[in-house]
């Protein structure tokens, strides 16, 4: 079955894909929402260059929208959707939900408008075998931003290794926060995974906002340039 992966750039729609290869989806292309604003209740903020990178890297095409207005949110997904479903053929949408009934709830009510079958593989998984899973498994994640109290500002920036992996289980346990961050706690980046090409290469800057937050500025992507 034909199949389009909800693309973030992040882990959790990088697994969905996995997910989905794996389960034997064809996956023909990468769907992505870009909001223009600085927060989306639904969507996550992704940079186009580097989701052109990634779907360099996976050799799958990447469509995207660009949303101006929380409003608007819905409607440009079901065109986004609705688009891939005509052109690509595509009769299958996964997304990388783990907890929100919110977004769930939304991308499966658009995708049986549209006569799209919806797949969660991350719905109530266990969020710390979860992520022991990823590392196994050869995804490389970059840790782009930290947004709580109990994280370590030093992890920004930083490709998550089995060890890091620990710590925040660790730290999640003691500061309540979620280990798989879905709750906004951290943002993550995939420079590799199974399926990749080869990888990407970024740098750029750490940026400390405060004692419990801080980015990593990407100045430069390179990689898969195949």
């Amino acid at each position: 079955m034909k199949a389009t992966v909800l693309f973030t750039g992040g882990k959790d729609s990088h697994y969905s894909l996995y997910w989905a290869l794996h389960q034997g989806f064809d996956v023909v292309v990468l769907s992505s929402i870009i909001p223009l604003y600085e927060y989306s209740p639904l969507y996550h903020k992704p940079e186009l260059s580097i989701l052109e990178l990634q779907a360099k890297c996976l050799g799958i095409d990447l469509e995207y929208e660009s949303v101006d207005n929380e409003s608007r949110e819905l409607m440009v997904l079901r065109d986004l959707l609705k688009h891939v479903r005509d052109e690509y053929g595509v009769r299958a949408v996964f997304s990388g939900a783990i907890l929100s009934d919110f977004q769930r709830m939304r991308f499966s009510m658009i995708a049986e408008e549209l006569g799209l079958k919806s797949y969660t593989p991350l719905w109530r998984i266990n969020q710390e075998k979860y992520m022991w899973e990823l590392v196994e498994h050869g995804f490389e994640i970059l840790i782009l931003s930290i947004n709580t109290m109990g994280l370590p500002l030093e992890l920004v920036g930083r490709i998550l290794s089995r060890d890091d992996v620990e710590l925040i289980i660790e730290k999640s346990k003691r500061y309540g926060f979620n280990p798989a961050f879905e709750g906004g706690e951290a943002e993550t980046l995939v420079v590799y995974m199974p399926h990749y090409r080869g990888r990407i290469h970024v740098a750029g800057r750490k940026v400390f906002l405060s004692p419990y937050e801080a980015k990593f500025l990407i100045e430069n992507a390179t990689g898969c340039t195949i």
